[in-house]
């Protein structure tokens, strides 16, 4: 058996399930879940809340974990997605719908990753504070393959107080 890889994945839901129940409850059993044979689960973040991304008007919980898989990239998506299943995530309508559980790999340990269904590091995670606010606080050290910067140095982008831009009233 290989070594395994690394990966940071990140979790979001924002509906309810009648088996598992609110957000924060569904992503506790996603995490449950994510715990198998060839997953090993070694560390999870604190929960977040942030507002959606796109129609959806439901408050996302969101988080991170650290995992352990001798899976490669695209067989880890795979699993991901029959997890999401799972939970009653569809994949048909329009982008950044509600849903019951998203799972994104945000990162792996093998650095750079790309074919027709899966680019790592996740194309839009550095805009994402809601992504990189609970991974730092599990892998602040943890370099972005593209940039070279730390999660804990993207993070500070975040908290860095923006000038205000004198074109905007205040009123």
């Amino acid at each position: 058996m290989s070594e395994p890889y690394l990966y940071l994945i990140a979790l979001g839901s924002n509906q309810r399930h009648p088996q598992f129940g609110g957000p924060a409850a569904i992503l506790e059993s996603a995490i449950e879940a994510l715990e198998s044979d060839t997953i090993d689960v070694f560390a999870v973040s604190p929960l977040v809340h942030s507002r959606p991304i796109g129609p959806s008007r439901r408050i996302y919980a969101n988080g991170t974990a650290l995992i352990a898989s001798a899976l490669e990239p695209r067989d880890l998506l795979d699993r991901l997605q029959a997890i999401e299943a799972d939970f009653g995530r569809t994949r048909r309508g329009q982008p950044w719908q509600a849903r019951t559980l998203d799972l994104d790999i945000i990162l792996w340990s093998g650095g750079i990753y790309c074919d027709s269904a899966l680019n790592i590091p996740h194309h839009a995670f550095r805009e994402r504070g809601f992504v990189v606010a609970p991974a730092t606080t599990i892998a602040a050290n943890w370099r972005d393959p593209v940039t070279g910067l730390t999660l804990r140095q993207i993070e500070a982008r975040f908290t860095r107080a923006k000038p205000l831009d004198p074109r905007v009233s205040a009123h």
